[in-house]
């Protein structure tokens, strides 16, 4: 049965934490548990970047593969490449240290993308073509200024 307040009431913990950093009562610091959030923490931010990136990748795919699509498509496309692209800015911007990691957080995210790409694609309806696996390239065909540029999509 859990016994420390870490592991029965994390929010109560973090507030605790937060009292003792501001009082200076570093002795009574649970460092074990604020060792692990804080490692926790720099792995979700690497994870929220990853995660908008894929979406980023797969509509940047989407609409530079599959270009006989109804118009209403496309523009819920842009819209996605809009949304996730400021996203992966608001985390670049609110963590600059993330810039470091975006190399490899694409190289990580675009095998994702482009499966999801993929098999967004072969729901399409009303007649519109599904492309073949093969015409989504294997290797991330954008450059990481592309996949940044609010006025790339793709094309």
């Amino acid at each position: 049965m859990a016994n420390t307040l870490y592991d029965r009431d994390l929010q109560l913990w973090i507030e605790q934490t937060i009292s003792q950093l501001r009082n200076g009562e570093f002795a009574s610091l649970d460092i074990e548990h604020l060792i692990e959030e804080l490692t926790d923490l720099g792995r979700s931010e690497k994870n929220a970047l990853k995660s908008n990136l894929i979406i980023l990748l797969a509509h940047l795919l989407k609409l530079r593969i599959q270009h006989d699509v109804p118009d209403m498509m496309r523009g819920s496309w842009y819209s996605s490449v809009l949304e996730h692209r400021q996203r992966v800015l608001n985390n670049l911007a609110d963590t600059p240290s993330l810039k470091s990691f975006l190399v490899e957080a694409v190289e990580k995210a675009y095998p994702d993308g482009r499966k999801l790409a993929i098999k967004e694609g072969k729901l399409a309806k009303f007649g519109v073509p599904i492309p073949e696996d093969s015409e989504y390239p294997a290797t991330c065909p954008f450059t990481i200024a592309q996949l940044l540029d609010e006025d790339f999509y793709g094309t």
